[in-house]
């Protein structure tokens, strides 16, 4: 992962984001096809609270996002994070480790109490993230839906992901 840098997203960065949330999803089994919509709904809408590039000699390798989710129809300083995203030829090489990393910290600088994620539980919890019976999101399996608490307590009920979750194109 030498040479790669995090930063922020820019406007800048949309197209090359598009095209690499498209590239890193097309072999994915679990993929629903609407991952590049979803981050271009975040962005175009603001509901990206956190969006991160991973970038090496001046190419754009990963980006993750965060938005805020609601519990029970609440905003209580929850966020949710996707869509991760490497290119194929760089995964596994730590780029979407750092962009985690990196992503919780601002969070927590944030003021952020917590996180939910809808993945692989043998990727996520190395960063902390645990199945809970605490919250839950209706449409998705509970084995992969996971929270990670970074403040406070962890609340209970429904969460609700951000509209751009169900763009379509």
């Amino acid at each position: 992962m030498a040479n790669v840098t995090i930063r922020d997203q820019t406007e800048a960065d949309f197209a090359a984001v598009h095209a690499l949330v498209i590239a890193a999803f097309k072999t994915m089994p679990y993929a629903c096809g609407r991952e590049p919509f979803v981050m271009d709904a975040l962005w175009r809408t603001g509901a990206a609270t956190v969006a991160l590039v991973a970038e090496d000699a001046g190419v754009i390798v990963g980006q993750v996002a965060f938005s805020k989710v609601k519990i029970d129809g609440a905003d209580v300083g929850w966020h949710g994070c996707g869509p991760l995203s490497v290119l194929p030829e760089r995964q596994k090489q730590g780029v979407g480790g750092a962009l985690m990393r990196a992503g919780l910290e601002r969070l927590r600088a944030r003021g952020a109490e917590g996180c939910v994620v809808v993945g692989d539980p043998r990727y996520y919890r190395r960063f902390g993230f645990e199945n809970t019976d605490a919250m839950r999101e209706p449409s998705v399996p509970p084995e992969v839906f996971m929270a990670l608490l970074l403040a406070g307590e962890t609340p209970r009920g429904d969460v609700e992901f951000d509209k751009a979750f169900e763009a379509q194109a």
